[in-house]
């Protein structure tokens, strides 16, 4: 069993359980983030490892909801997935469905930007551009304490993921923002490829 998978067998792997264009296209954007943060914090050796786990990290979620981050494991297992992927990809469900503990400043970093990503991400499309070129921290702060807006991104998860990492909520938004710009284009570019 190989510790880490490819990012080609992640992502085939990915779109064996995902059809969803939606779930495809939050998947890529997690992993660009993520991919964006190895380097940003100082692991740019593991930046394709911290990618994949980002890609995968809902792997379970559009045909297994009720048991996010349990199947997941499994699944992974099958695919030849090592322990310590399978680990991070499911240390995201901490205390929400799983007893999988974010231990690795990577797991934390995942807890903290997956729902986060979604809330920018939704905000962004409130623009008149629909981009995060042109986001500020303070239009997503606004959105953050609309509990209306995006509804579904848990602002409890996104708040406990900046104190597991010990950064200000400002910081991890603007951080998150600068990671989601880096990597807009390209995932625009490989949604269009597979048709969506």
């Amino acid at each position: 069993m190989k510790e880490h998978i490819s990012r080609e067998e992640a992502f085939q792997l990915l779109k064996t359980y995902n059809q969803d264009h939606f779930h495809i296209q939050h998947a890529l954007t997690v992993e660009g983030v993520m991919k964006w943060y190895a380097k940003e914090l100082g692991y740019g050796e593991d930046e394709e490892f911290w990618g994949v786990v980002g890609l995968l990290h809902d792997i379970d979620f559009e045909l297994y909801p009720e048991k996010h981050c349990m199947k997941a494991q499994e699944l992974l297992r099958n695919a030849g997935a090592g322990e310590e992927t399978i680990h991070a990809v499911c240390s995201h469900g901490y205390e929400l469905t799983v007893d999988i503990k974010p231990e690795h400043e990577m797991e934390k970093v995942l807890y903290a930007v997956d729902e986060l990503t979604g809330l920018i991400g939704a905000a962004a499309l409130m623009r008149p551009s629909k981009s995060v070129q042109d986001m500020e921290v303070k239009s997503v702060k606004k959105k953050y304490k609309s509990a209306n807006f995006a509804a579904g991104c848990s602002r409890e998860v996104i708040q406990r993921g900046a104190d597991m990492l010990g950064w200000e909520l400002n910081d991890l938004i603007q951080k998150t923002i600068y990671a989601m710009r880096s990597c807009e284009a390209k995932i625009q570019e490989e949604m269009e490829k597979i048709g969506a």
